[in-house]
């Protein structure tokens, strides 16, 4: 199991435009452009989702994050998918399909921390982060980090989203 530090934020015109230049100029490699489809499945405890890319590829990501605005600890296991097909079937048929967001995701790497610029399919443009805990480090000190890039990014407070992304598209 993985443990990380996440913070998203809904994005105002323009803002994406400005942490994008600020993301490239700090990254430690070039931005991805990543096409995703998530289907969320019923889970008993956390959130369960099946992530496909457009490449064909897919993974299982089963995750633990409260729903509270600002950074907050995540702890995950990510599971790479071979058979997508019989694997989709497979949640489906014992857990039910709770929903699917799609997203256009532009992804820098920053030192430990994941940028994530999102343009979310039925919601707009989000910023995510994912500070990645390192052997030692605490979550204080992930939030820590991800409070500097939240003022380098000039994102307000105000801005901070707490649930996750299936959530904001059922409250619509």
């Amino acid at each position: 199991m993985a443990d990380n530090i996440e913070v998203k934020a809904k994005l105002e015109a323009g803002q994406a435009t400005r942490i994008r230049v600020l993301a490239q100029t700090r990254a430690n490699s070039p931005v991805q452009r990543l096409q995703q489809t998530d289907t969320f499945f019923h889970a008993p405890s956390g959130r369960l989702k099946l992530r496909e890319f457009a490449t064909g590829e897919a993974e299982l990501i089963a995750y633990h994050r409260p729903d509270r605005a600002g950074p907050k600890h995540s702890r995950y296991v990510v599971v790479p998918v071979t058979d997508v097909l019989a694997m989709r079937a497979a949640l489906e048929m014992t857990m039910g399909v709770r929903g699917v967001v799609r997203k256009t995701r532009d992804l820098f790497v920053i030192g430990q921390t994941r940028v994530h610029l999102d343009r979310v399919e039925g919601l707009g443009d989000f910023l995510e982060l994912e500070v990645v805990l390192t052997a030692g480090q605490t979550v204080a000190d992930g939030a820590q980090v991800a409070q500097r890039f939240l003022a380098e990014f000039e994102v307000s407070a105000s801005s901070l989203v707490e649930p996750a992304y299936i959530d904001l598209l059922h409250a619509k």
